[in-house]
């Protein structure tokens, strides 16, 4: 339901995060290596094909010039939502933040935060849950542990 594409394998050990949750949620989702620069026919494929093999939202992360996000965006009509990856090769992230977040009117392209690719999946549960009630009840449930825990949190400070 949910693909996630990283442009490398150093990449990986971020988009875990997306993986995870989606699992924590039981929504199926595939994970692959695509590169926007070293195999930019398997990306245009990976994306021309997505709706057509089920998918409803794609995860695209990647470091320094992060074209994978948005060339992705420009080969289909799913949402697309992009993860910025602090690589080696990166000016401290931002080069990956502003390729991302600066794509031109009629290619959007939602970006979450540095090395975010945990909020990268709650946001796709959350496009999937608008419309799947059975994964709205289980996001539901995520906020009230989120909220929970800040509150235990904060009633420990007071102990």
């Amino acid at each position: 339901m949910v693909g996630i594409i990283m442009g490398s394998k150093s990449d990986l050990p971020v988009m875990q995060a997306a993986a995870d949750f989606l699992a924590k949620m039981q929504i199926p989702y595939e994970i692959d290596i695509v590169s926007a620069h070293r195999t930019p026919l398997k990306m245009v494929e990976y994306a021309q094909t997505a709706y057509a093999r089920g998918l409803k939202v794609i995860i695209a992360g990647a470091g320094g010039a992060a074209h994978l996000p948005g060339m992705t965006a420009s080969l289909t009509t799913l949402p697309v939502i992009g993860v910025p990856v602090k690589s080696s090769n990166s000016i401290d992230g931002w080069d990956s933040i502003l390729s991302i977040l600066q794509m031109p009117n009629g290619v959007p392209t939602a970006t979450v935060a540095l090395n975010a690719a945990q909020n990268a999946g709650i946001l796709a549960a959350q496009i999937i849950g608008a419309f799947d009630s059975v994964v709205q009840t289980r996001l539901e449930a995520f906020k009230t542990e989120l909220r929970q825990k800040v509150e235990k949190d904060a009633k420990g400070l007071k102990d």
